[in-house]
């Protein structure tokens, strides 16, 4: 049972010393996430309240299921804009169809994530690079801004994923602009960024939401234009599973693959970075966070919860207020349930620019100039894939921007595992070791010999890389009478390396050369046994080393190890 609810080992060894420290984290992240879900619930284009019920269930499934121990989940930022992009084809934001389609989408990512644990498909993530994300994340973060200027402003502007169609319509109603609004919306940033500075400890978010409401409140700004939340209604709405047809599952469906991947990455990611930080007292399983996520995401949708995950800064908030224990994410919704129940008429008066400006610093944290830079420094392969998915997701949308960031991390992995490092070795002086010639001046290069070590998986996509880069060598060492291939970076060869290597052999041997291959490793050893390629080339010409190979010292009387039945 304890696999199935790890909750449950929580419980058994729990000691009474880790309640302060779940409690005060459970009270800190449910009174952030009030403010932030009812934020995020308008990125969504779902109504604010939406958002408090995404911050309730998900928690409490996840502190059951979880393998994380300070991972705060509910809705997120980036994923909002996701939904309210896939949503948004279908119906009109707001409105009841649009709500039921959002509900059926979080069940739908639960669907998908829960089958993705249960079959152990978690690493089908690692085809969304980190610099794809960084893109697109950053990407996501201008839109979510940029859409959050119709609030800022007070005009009404139709909610788009490009930026320049809300930047153009935005300027042709430059006089429709409600000044109180956006000064309400610029104090909440200036207001922001002040407390971050002398007290970061204090929820920012929180402060807004009560100074937005009083200075509405006392000066009556909602009768002048001043949009307001209004209405909250009370209480959980009832249990029912969404409703569905075919033809919604299937234009949900991209969306929602979409919307499982990217968070489950967020929540795993996070999970790990503050593993790390507990100096790996315990372990995050991925299979785990996808059943947990899924779910959450499931049975949330039961109770009008629109997709959840891991939420970058309330993980950090629950990490720092001394969260040890998934207790903590119960404690939080139960802070979230409350004010369900009891105080959602204190948000009657809370203004639309006040949640725009939580937004905006929310989202404007997720920017990692750092890494970019970083990026352009160490690879600038994967600088170009951030650009591709930045530029892509700008210009094309969210979706086609994620397609094009993913082809281009394939290609790039394409090209560079068809373009191996092949190094061409030589032995430094007074000594049995060999490098490359490129690098070390002081390794020797005889022209008898070739020496070249393949650092890379051989198949079909760099078996020519290998037969130029030999081709090469043998138009510059006419007097070559021995090549040896330094195969311990092989890590695997397929049948068109196996084919290659037949016809590399057979070359050489026609030019009177002799080949040799040095350090294989096992599992191609075993590989190469099963071809009947070791016949053919001829056992006495592999070696466990170079040094063997040259005939600095004699061959190894070491067997020829494989697993292949009968040898």
């Amino acid at each position: 049972m304890e696999k199935l609810f790890p909750i449950i080992a929580t419980l058994r060894n729990y000691h009474k010393s880790h309640l302060k420290g779940d409690l005060t984290a459970g009270l800190i992240v449910g009174i952030l996430l009030v403010p932030q879900g009812m934020a995020y619930a308008m990125i969504a284009g779902l109504p604010p309240v939406y958002g408090l019920y995404a911050a309730i269930f998900p928690q409490i499934v996840y502190a059951l299921f979880g393998s994380s121990r300070q991972l705060a989940v509910g809705p997120v930022a980036m994923d909002s804009l996701l939904v309210a992009t896939g949503v948004s084809a279908l119906a009109a934001a707001g409105s009841d169809h649009y709500i039921e389609l959002a509900v059926l989408l979080a069940l739908m990512i639960g669907m998908i994530q829960l089958t993705m644990g249960l079959f152990r498909l978690g690493f089908l993530t690692n085809f969304l690079s980190r610099p794809v994300i960084t893109g697109f994340t950053i990407a996501a973060v201008l839109i979510i801004m940029v859409n959050q200027l119709k609030y800022l402003t007070g005009v009404d502007l139709s909610r788009s994923k490009y930026l320049h169609e809300i930047i153009v319509e935005l300027i042709s109603k430059t006089s429709d602009i409600n000044w109180y609004s956006f000064a309400i919306g610029v104090s909440g940033v200036l207001l922001t960024l002040v407390l971050r500075k002398i007290s970061p400890k204090v929820p920012a978010s929180l402060v807004l939401v009560v100074l937005g409401s009083l200075v509405v409140y006392f000066f009556h700004l909602e009768t002048i234009g001043v949009s307001i939340i209004g209405f909250v209604p009370k209480g959980i709405p009832s249990v029912q599973v969404p409703t569905w047809t075919w033809y919604q599952i299937q234009s949900l469906l991209p969306t929602a693959i979409t919307l499982a991947i990217i968070g489950f990455i967020e929540a795993y990611s996070l999970a790990q970075a503050v593993q790390v930080n507990h100096k790996n007292e315990y372990e995050v399983k991925s299979n785990r966070e996808l059943i947990a996520l899924g779910m959450g995401n499931m049975i949330g949708s039961m109770f009008s919860s629109f997709t959840t995950t891991g939420g970058f800064s309330r993980t950090a908030v629950n990490d720092a207020a001394g969260a040890k224990t998934t207790l903590a994410l119960i404690f939080s919704a139960m802070v979230v349930l409350s004010v369900l129940m009891f105080m959602t008429g204190l948000f009657y008066y809370l203004p639309h620019a006040a949640l725009a400006a939580i937004i905006i610093m929310a989202v404007a944290g997720l920017i990692k100039v750092e890494e970019v830079k970083r990026l352009w420094k160490t690879d600038r392969y994967d600088f170009v894939m951030m650009l591709v998915a930045l530029g892509g997701t700008i210009m094309l949308g969210i979706e086609w921007g994620i397609g094009l960031g993913v082809v281009i991390s394939l290609i790039v992995l394409i090209y560079k595992t068809s373009t191996p490092h092949i190094a061409e070795l030589g032995q430094i002086e007074g000594t049995h070791t060999f490098r490359n010639l490129e690098r070390f001046k002081n390794a020797q290069d005889r022209p008898e010999i070739g020496i070249l070590r393949f650092d890379a998986r051989l198949y079909f996509a760099n078996t020519v890389a290998l037969r130029e880069k030999i081709d090469e060598m043998l138009a510059k060492k006419t007097e070559m009478k021995l090549f040896v291939l330094d195969a311990q970076s092989i890590g695997d060869v397929d049948s068109s390396g196996m084919e290659t290597l037949h016809r590399i052999y057979e070359n050489l041997n026609q030019r009177g050369i002799q080949f040799k291959l040095a350090a294989v490793i096992g599992p191609v050893r075993d590989k190469l046994y099963r071809s009947g390629l070791v016949s053919q080339i001829g056992l006495h010409n592999f070696h466990e080393s170079i040094e063997s190979a040259i005939g600095i010292i004699p061959k190894e009387e070491i067997p020829f190890q494989t697993n292949v039945s009968g040898v």
